[in-house]
């Protein structure tokens, strides 16, 4: 096994325990919108299924494709504790979001919390958006969100220091677990920004452990990725700047492009 595939496993394992994504709060917007499809729904990058499984639990088909068989698996686990009928209204699949064809269409695509900020080029950053075209009945949604960039976090020096993301807190089996983080480098050039996540667990007999998770993080500008939805064949509706719906402002912390298939 290789120490990629270790820290997925491992990061599988705590990621529902991070509270920016445990306490995020774009499950109920992600919902209405599945409710509003009036169709089936397409989750790409749907990880341990923190949206996938209530829109199952809420009667709607969807299914779930995510790259990460230990993020599948967890997500998995999680639809066993579910009522059957909702088992039988989920389906996961492993697949890249850059290249994939499942054979049917559906009214609805979503890509919450980011996985489009993980494909760094244009090229598949198109071939993606291509990808979901393909599986879109006609007028069919895309929805996804980005985070507006914080300039200050695209160059201050600062942000290169590691800091706390997570305070320890006690696991239910005794360990002790704390997550920090640190920028390794600003690539503006390329709009990238490398970014280490770190878990710190130390065990009941005093055993440390520290896995170290990295991500290459591509941001996005308003204006930027509204030509490239076009360039795909979408439309943008809609834009927001928070899931309660508030149009994007200066100091919106997010980008919530809703965008319908054109051809």
């Amino acid at each position: 096994m290789s120490r990629a595939q270790l820290y997925d496993e491992r990061v599988a394992e705590y990621y529902d325990l991070l509270p920016l994504s445990k306490d995020r709060r774009d499950v109920e917007f992600y919902l209405a919108c599945a409710r509003a499809a009036d169709g089936r729904v397409l989750e790409l990058g749907c990880g341990t299924g923190r949206v996938l499984i209530p829109i199952a639990a809420a009667g709607l088909e969807v299914v779930g494709l995510d790259l990460s068989e230990a993020m599948l698996a967890k997500c998995r686990e999680k639809l066993r504790a579910q009522p059957a009928e909702a088992q039988r209204r989920a389906r996961l699949l492993r697949g890249d979001m850059t290249d994939f064809n499942l054979g049917e269409a559906f009214a609805l695509v979503i890509i919450p919390f980011r996985p489009f900020q993980h494909l760094l080029g244009v090229e598949q950053q198109l071939a993606c958006l291509s990808s979901i075209a393909r599986h879109l009945a006609p007028a069919g949604r895309l929805v996804l969100d980005v985070f507006q960039p914080d300039l200050r976090r695209l160059h201050d020096p600062v942000y290169q220091q590691e800091t706390e993301e997570v305070p320890e807190r006690t696991l239910p089996d005794g360990r002790r677990f704390r997550v920090t983080s640190r920028v390794l480098a600003f690539r503006r050039a390329e709009q990238i920004n490398e970014v280490e996540l770190i878990y710190h667990i130390t065990s009941p007999d005093g055993r440390a452990e520290r896995i170290v998770e990295p991500l290459t993080i591509r941001y996005f500008f308003r204006y930027e990725l509204e030509h490239l939805l076009a360039r795909a064949g979408f439309r943008v509706m809609e834009v927001f700047g928070d899931f309660d719906r508030s149009p994007l402002r200066d100091d919106s912390p997010e980008m919530i492009f809703v965008a319908e298939k054109t051809t």
